[in-house]
């Protein structure tokens, strides 16, 4: 073939079974997304093929269909509550429920392995029908959710023989009773990653240690502040293998036995690449930690409130190899110069606040004029009018879901493109100056779409008499299947 020629290859030429080996190379959902709109043989190609399903809004979809869209799904992944619920924006009753997805996907056989849920309502019931109806269960993440309790989390252990992973990160979880951990079975050898640095009670230190020794393939272990330093030190003695660290309570004598028995343990550690936690810490005792931190990629000190600007240098001068850090805003614009000094491989730096419900200006101007491949933006206190937005949802071209709080963006910036929501996952409005009527002309516009008013006053009432009156909280989303029926007294579907 010559240089100028050019050959055209028919994809449909090949049998299904080779498109399906093809599509199993395409983990990106979003890129299986666009797969499935190719043609019809393509959509049932990979409609038979897909395994893992992701969906960004529990409500934009039901689990009947998506189990028929899907027969051979075995991971899912599944949000609930918008994310201004982690700054309690959002009522502890305004939905998520996870029960009916476990409850639909029992049903219909299907044979799930991995479930992550974001911001879910999740009760013990559906922990312990999630353990029994799925023999090759696997993978169960937690994060952000609430409703449930360590008897949910027995029921996991005890009924789950394969699992892989359990992962509790921010959850709201009632501590019933401490020995959960050893409802895992003798027979349980299975586990690679196991945390539950979110638990506030006190655990099982003897089954802890028992079930870390017999897991030889744990990679990742998180630890809760309950956890002292010498299990810490047992527990680093038998899995010298790990990778990733969480370190709970960090608090002793530097000149006790316990810590030089600590000491000599993590120096065993040759494989630790990511290190996290220290919730409770003693900051004399971090020179223990030196050992380990010169091949770390990753170090999240973003919960380590008792670590401070001293302190913290002094530990990052350790991190030469650090791509990854996530810190407090206490390390201070001496401490970032550290940073950028020290840390010549780094790709990723977050800074959070010691105050965790502070807030800065954005410069949603620059935002909407220079951030084309944007998909995720949240907005607060910043813009002085409707064009801030404007600027947002004309420039910001993939975006996907916007969350705006204390911004003086109203109803002609809500009402200008309406369209554009057709393309959005979701639209967050909290202390803004749009009103009951500009929400009721978007409703009526875009009936694909669901827009919910959130008000925990007695003025709920009020609203259908007054369209002039400002909404609190105002929460649009797509959906397939239209308004949910589980919305609270306190929330209002147009």
């Amino acid at each position: 073939m010559s240089w100028g020629s050019r050959k055209t290859i028919n994809m449909n030429y090949f049998p299904d079974e080779v498109l399906e080996h093809v599509f199993d190379f395409i983990t990106s959902h979003k890129d299986r997304n666009s797969v499935s709109l190719v043609c019809k043989s393509w959509y049932k190609i990979e409609r038979y093929s897909r395994q893992r399903v992701f969906i960004g809004n529990c409500y934009s979809i039901s689990p009947e269909r998506l189990i028929a869209r899907f027969p051979g799904l075995k991971s899912l992944t599944l949000k609930g509550k918008p994310h201004f619920a982690d700054f309690n924006l959002v009522p502890y009753n305004w939905g998520g429920f996870v029960d009916p997805w476990i409850k639909a996907l029992a049903e219909s056989r299907i044979g799930l392995e991995e479930l992550k849920l974001k911001r879910m309502m999740v009760s013990d019931d559906s922990l312990e029908l999630l353990s029994k109806s799925f023999v090759n269960f696997k993978s169960l993440v937690l994060v952000s959710c609430e409703g449930f309790s360590t008897d949910g989390l027995a029921a996991i252990a005890a009924n789950c023989r394969f699992l892989r992973e359990l992962d509790l990160q921010e959850n709201d979880v009632d501590d019933h009773r401490s020995h959960w951990l050893s409802c895992f079975h003798e027979s349980c050898t299975s586990l690679v990653s196991l945390n539950f640095a979110c638990l506030r009670g006190e655990i099982n230190f003897v089954a802890l240690e028992r079930l870390v020794a017999r897991s030889p393939n744990l990679k990742s272990l998180k630890l809760n502040r309950s956890v002292p330093l010498d299990t810490l030190q047992k527990l680093l003695i038998q899995a010298p293998q790990l990778v990733d660290l969480g370190i709970g309570s960090y608090v002793h004598d530097p000149y006790s036995e316990t810590y030089e028995k600590l000491k000599s343990a993590i120096q065993r550690c040759k494989s630790i690449r990511s290190l996290s936690g220290f919730l409770e810490v003693a900051p004399r005792c971090m020179s223990a930690i030196y050992p380990i931190c010169a091949n770390l990629t990753f170090l999240n000190l973003s919960y380590a409130l008792g670590l401070h600007g001293n302190e913290l240098t002094k530990l990052i001068q350790h991190c030469r190899k650090l791509q990854r850090l996530w810190i407090l805003d206490c390390i201070g614009d001496k401490g970032l110069g550290v940073v950028a000094s020290t840390c010549k491989e780094l790709q990723e730096l977050r800074v959070f606040p010691s105050d965790p419900y502070g807030a800065e200006n954005a410069a949603v101007t620059e935002e909407g004029m220079y951030a084309e491949q944007l998909e995720m933006l949240s907005i607060a206190f910043a813009g002085d009018s409707d064009k801030g937005m404007l600027y947002v949802l004309n420039g910001c071209k993939k975006l996907r879901k916007l969350e705006i709080r204390d911004c003086p963006f109203g109803n002609a910036a809500l009402l200008e493109d309406v369209g554009k929501y057709e393309t959005m996952r979701s639209l967050w409005m909290s202390s803004c100056e749009v009103t009951l009527g500009g929400c009721k002309t978007l409703a009526e516009k875009m009936p694909s779409l669901s827009v919910e008013i959130i008000d925990e006053s007695e003025q709920m009432m009020d609203f259908s008499f007054d369209d002039r009156q400002k909404v609190e909280r105002m929460y649009l989303y797509r959906t397939l299947v239209g308004h949910r029926n589980d919305a609270p007294d306190c929330v209002w579907i147009l």
